[in-house]
């Protein structure tokens, strides 16, 4: 079943790069996926202070950027975090600072505050990490198409592999989500997209 629903996930997400726009003769082309409206759930989580975060309520600046993972992955959720880090050193300070980028864990039993603070602050301490109930993660993610299972313990002692969503997604002023990145975008086709959401040269739907 878990399969199944990846497979399905995957093939909707190559669907949909069929819609990602390219730029004209002499513009560097657009590398997101732009799709139909998200509406993001305004569902509160809890950051690493431990204080309720909402993906609508609490960001205030033009665009931030989402991704779903866990500390414990051993390959795509440090790639993808890698690339973030380096796209944000890539943008003009007053770009920088319209951004914010949310690691949202998938694996809240094993990621508490600490550990989260601890994971991000390798990368960029202003990254904001948010943990919760899981029911309640998977509850926000579902509306921006990612999915996200239950890495459960097993009676070995170790523990299922953590399935979920490997894109991450823009989320804008109005509180809705029209792009996301696959996880094989490099760190200058994010910072280069990340200007053209912000400067308002992004390909439309």
């Amino acid at each position: 079943m878990r399969r199944a629903l990846v497979a399905a996930l995957a093939a909707g997400l190559l669907a949909l790069s069929a819609c990602g726009g390219g730029g004209g003769a002499g513009e560097v082309a657009f590398s997101g996926v732009t799709h139909d409206a998200y509406h993001v759930p305004a569902t509160s989580l809890t950051d690493t202070d431990g204080s309720p975060y909402s993906l609508t309520e609490d960001t205030k600046k033009p665009l931030t950027l989402v991704f779903f993972g866990y500390t414990h992955c051993p390959d795509i959720c440090p790639m993808v975090m890698s690339s973030l880090t380096s796209a944000m050193t890539r943008l003009k300070k007053a770009d920088r600072e319209k951004v914010d980028v949310v690691f949202v864990t998938t694996d809240p039993a094993r990621d508490t505050a600490g550990v989260l603070r601890k994971y991000l602050d390798r990368y960029d301490p202003s990254f904001i990490g948010l943990t919760g109930d899981l029911q309640t993660i998977v509850d926000v993610a579902k509306p921006l198409a990612i999915y996200v299972a239950d890495g459960t313990k097993l009676p070995s002692g170790g523990y299922d592999l953590n399935t979920h969503s490997t894109q991450v997604s823009a989320i804008g002023s109005d509180d809705t989500s029209t792009v996301l990145w696959d996880m094989d975008t490099s760190s200058a086709q994010f910072a280069a997209d990340v200007q053209a959401l912000l400067h308002g040269k992004a390909p439309q739907e």
